[in-house]
């Protein structure tokens, strides 16, 4: 589990419920922060407006897709390009075809896919083509699931102002008591609250982590087509390795070389 999204949401919520309890002086001061039309107005109209823009199935697909911010990306790039180093010695000891056997051991399936590619003969280009084909597939997907939470964390201030405004009006329709007024226009102003939270507390942190997991996959991704297009163009394990430890930080670089090296 990731710790640092479990930890930010819990943080996050107790702080805003401390920072309540200290500007109302008592536990009783949440209550004013607690209404059952406002939440109604605010979190339904959010959530179906939502619904609307969306399709069923990529409506519950982005509801479930919360469970993977707290999820850590299974990507660990110094080991994928000592991977790939291993398999360019194997091919340029053994020959290409010697592959197949070693994709049998690959877990990742992006990767067995490109040597099963190189080793039927496939023509380097294709072999481009067909990856970057499914990598563009794999951003979309991940795209919309990240999508649905930038859509609903816009809907969520907006539908809050909606909820302001219908307490304004019938705050507005009765102004008989002047008493009524202040605590009814607070009454008011918790959509706006609410709608502020669900952007901020849930959505955007929502959306903001699922891109960064999209990105640090697709950057793999991206290393393994170099590496996989250099093992099939023969190149030496040594230049493939300089040529893919350029994708990493320098402080990066140095975990990847026990790996690395070949034949010259």
């Amino acid at each position: 589990m990731d710790l640092a999204s479990l930890l930010g949401m819990i943080i996050g919520f107790v702080l805003v419920v401390f920072g309540i309890l200290q500007s109302a002086g008592s536990v009783s001061g949440l209550v004013w922060f607690l209404d059952a039309p406002s939440a109604l107005i605010t979190f339904g109209g959010a959530v179906f407006a939502t619904m609307t823009s969306c399709t069923m199935p990529n409506f519950v697909g982005g509801l479930k897709s919360i469970g993977l911010i707290f999820k850590p990306v299974k990507v660990n790039i110094p080991e994928m390009i000592t991977k790939i180093i291993e398999l360019s010695n194997i091919a340029r000891k053994e020959g290409l075809l010697s592959l197949e056997e070693a994709a049998g051991n690959l877990e990742d399936d992006f990767m067995k896919k490109g040597i099963m590619l190189i080793v039927d003969g496939t023509d380097p280009e294709l072999v481009r083509g067909i990856l970057e084909t499914e990598l563009n597939s794999i951003d979309e997907r991940h795209k919309l699931r990240s999508g649905f939470w930038d859509s609903l964390g816009s809907m969520g201030p907006a539908w809050g102002m909606i909820g302001t405004l219908v307490g304004l009006i019938c705050m507005l329709q009765n102004m008989s008591d002047p008493t009524t007024i202040g605590p009814k226009m607070g009454v008011a102003l918790i959509t706006t609250f609410y709608g502020s939270m669900l952007a901020n507390w849930i959505c955007s942190p929502c959306s903001n982590k699922l891109q960064a997991n999209n990105a640090t996959e697709i950057s793999s991704k991206e290393i393994m087509i170099e590496g996989l297009l250099s093992i099939q163009a023969g190149e030496n394990p040594r230049v493939i390795e300089e040529k893919l430890k350029s994708f990493l930080a320098p402080k990066d670089r140095g975990t990847s070389e026990e790996g690395g090296g070949g034949e010259s």
